[in-house]
């Protein structure tokens, strides 16, 4: 049975059975890559998304429960002018190899929605459940900083 999502603006009909994780519909239904699988257990934060306006796990997130818009990375990366996150993560070179850069965003940003001018405290904090095994986390704190204009 087909169910309808919104993603990053646009209705989709997926065709994937409800107990489906979000994440398998977004990259293998819509071919949306931004999203990756890291842990499949919703500890990496690599497949995090915006439902709504909360950064949640897509890869335990069954899509029968989506019942709001859901944005990824692409949507952000359309942005323009640039979003100032992405921007910002460019500007501090906060990627290494990049796999985690979806997730770190994802919260980054929901984390600037929620509150426009997080202490550093709070934005390790927003950050804590994300993992980056490249060791750019002083990177990549900087540039959530420098986004909320803290820095």
């Amino acid at each position: 049975m087909a169910q309808t999502i919104v993603v990053n603006g646009v209705s989709h009909e997926v065709t994937s059975s409800p107990e489906t994780p979000l994440l398998y519909v977004l990259r293998n239904e819509l071919r949306l890559n931004g999203p990756k699988f890291g842990c499949g257990l919703a500890q990496c934060g690599a497949c995090t998304v915006h439902l709504g306006k909360d950064a949640v796990r897509s890869c335990v997130l069954p899509v029968s429960a989506v019942t709001q818009p859901v944005t990824t990375i692409e949507a952000l990366a359309a942005e323009t002018p640039p979003n100032r996150i992405l921007a910002s993560f460019v500007k501090h070179q906060a990627a290494q190899c990049g796999y985690c850069i979806n997730g770190m965003v994802m919260v980054a940003a929901s984390l600037l929605n929620a509150r426009p001018d997080p202490t550093r405290a709070e934005i390790i904090a927003a950050l804590d459940g994300n993992l980056c095994r490249c060791g750019t986390h002083l990177r990549i704190l900087d540039a959530v900083a420098d986004a909320a204009g803290a820095h």
